[in-house]
C-alpha cells in the first residue's frame, strides 16, 4: 500500500510531522506558496488569518495534485483564524482524492478550529482527522499519529 503525506508548513510544525511520517514509510510532498508572508509576525497573523478567513486559495510552486499511485493520503496543515490557509485550500480544491484513505493531521496553538473541522466534515463526509497543538514546541503531541502506523 503506498502512502503520502502532503502538507504545508509556515513555522515548523509540519516539518516535525513529516519527520514521523517519512521514518513509517510515507512518501513526502510538502506544499510552497508562491508567495512570501510577510517578515513580521504580526504582519503574518494579520495577512494570514485574513486570507484563511476568506477561505483564499495560494498559488503553489512546483505543485503535484497526482496522487494516483497512492492508496493512502494524509494532509497536514496548521489553522490560522480556526481555518485552513491558502495553501492547503488549494491541495483540497486540486487534489482528486476520490477513493482514497484520507486523513488530516491539523496543528496550532489555540485548538481544533471548529470551522476548519466543520469544513473538512462537509467535504470529505467526517474524515478522520488528528489535531496535534504545537509539535514543534510540544513533541509528545506527535505520540497521537502512533495510530496510523
Amino acid at each position: 500500500m503506498k502512502k503520502l503525506f502532503i502538507y504545508y508548513s509556515h513555522t515548523g510544525n509540519g516539518d516535525e510531522v513529516s519527520k514521523i511520517f517519512k521514518e513509517n514509510g510515507y512518501d513526502i510532498r510538502k506544499v510552497v506558496e508562491k508567495k512570501k508572508m510577510p517578515k513580521s509576525f504580526f504582519m503574518q497573523m494579520m495577512v494570514g488569518g485574513f486570507r484563511a478567513g476568506i477561505n483564499a486559495k495560494a498559488k503553489l510552486i512546483g505543485y503535484s495534485n497526482d496522487v494516483s499511485s497512492y492508496d493512502e493520503v494524509i494532509i497536514g496543515s496548521p489553522i490560522w483564524n480556526g481555518k485552513l490557509p491558502p495553501a492547503t485550500n488549494r491541495v483540497i480544491k486540486e487534489t482528486d482524492l476520490t477513493n482514497k484513505k484520507v486523513t488530516f493531521v491539523l496543528y496550532s496553538g489555540s485548538g481544533t478550529g471548529k470551522k476548519a473541522t466543520e469544513k473538512l466534515n462537509k467535504l470529505f463526509n467526517k474524515p478522520s482527522i488528528i489535531y496535534l497543538q504545537e509539535p514543534k514546541k510540544y513533541p509528545e503531541q506527535l505520540k497521537k499519529l502512533e495510530p496510523l502506523f
